[in-house]
């Protein structure tokens, strides 16, 4: 069973390496695409049947045109690896001020992170944080942790879906996918019950690509309910050690979902 296809989906980090990838093919599959942007004028190389919606991602007060009325929001945005501060205003402080915009309207969320993002002592941490706030939300969520980028074979295009998040090389042995299959599993995402409130690593493999994506969503299995990680992740984060600030984040999001 589907859900009802979302009306009007918002995509952050649109100009972004996968973001303009996920902004084209959200247009391909027929939707109201929204594609936040710093500076419309610097957005010539998105799809033109995506609407252009100025704002900063790092600043909640920008935000209220780009999340009026949307029903989904796929975030793509990321920080350039080892940069901390960026790490948390970009990885994680995105993904919270665009639900503090929403100010409590329910969406169904698609948000890219990476693989190995459990593992410790990297900028990464901030961005499990933000998929920690997402399953915290209270929206339908799923949650994507690509593997290396474009580094697929020609006949590498099997989408293979894995959770538990082992693969710590740090190197493309870690698993390969190609930007134009990471926003195909983020937009199909949207519509799948299947595919609700799931966490998974997203990589490739030699084989042909699968007509639907929704037999590979349904083996997997779900985020336990009331988690704030995903399903078999390493329990080496705990929520009582992290800093205060993202404590009172979680806790707010706790408050409204009571309330």
């Amino acid at each position: 069973m589907n859900t009802k296809k979302p009306g009007i989906v918002l995509v952050v980090g649109a100009t972004g390496s996968v973001g303009r990838h996920v902004v084209a093919e959200a247009v391909r599959q027929g939707y109201k695409t929204r594609a936040l942007v710093r500076d419309a004028s610097r957005a010539g190389r998105l799809d033109a049947g995506a609407q252009k919606v100025t704002g900063e991602l790092t600043l909640v007060e920008t935000l209220a045109d780009a999340v009026a009325e949307i029903d989904a929001v796929i975030f793509t945005q990321g920080s350039s690896y080892g940069d901390a501060a960026a790490a948390e205003t970009v990885d994680y402080g995105a993904v919270k001020n665009v639900i503090q915009a929403l100010g409590g309207r329910r969406v169904r969320i698609a948000l890219m992170t990476a693989i190995g993002v459990t593992r410790r002592g990297s900028t990464h941490d901030w961005k499990r944080r933000s998929e920690r706030l997402v399953r915290a939300s209270g929206n339908a969520y799923t949650i994507v942790r690509p593997g290396w980028f474009d580094y697929n074979d020609d006949d590498q295009t099997e989408i293979m879906l894995l959770q538990g998040d082992t693969r710590h090389a740090g190197s493309p042995a870690d698993g390969v996918i190609a930007r134009h299959q990471i926003a195909r599993v983020l937009v199909d995402s949207l519509v799948s019950d299947a595919s609700d409130r799931l966490t998974f690593e997203l990589v490739a493999e030699h084989g042909p690509a699968q007509e639907s994506l929704k037999p590979v969503f349904e083996a997997l299995d779900k985020d336990p309910a009331g988690s704030l990680d995903g399903v078999r992740d390493q329990p080496n984060m705990p929520a009582d050690a992290e800093p205060e600030r993202v404590r009172r984040d979680l806790a707010a999001l706790a408050a409204n979902n009571q309330s």
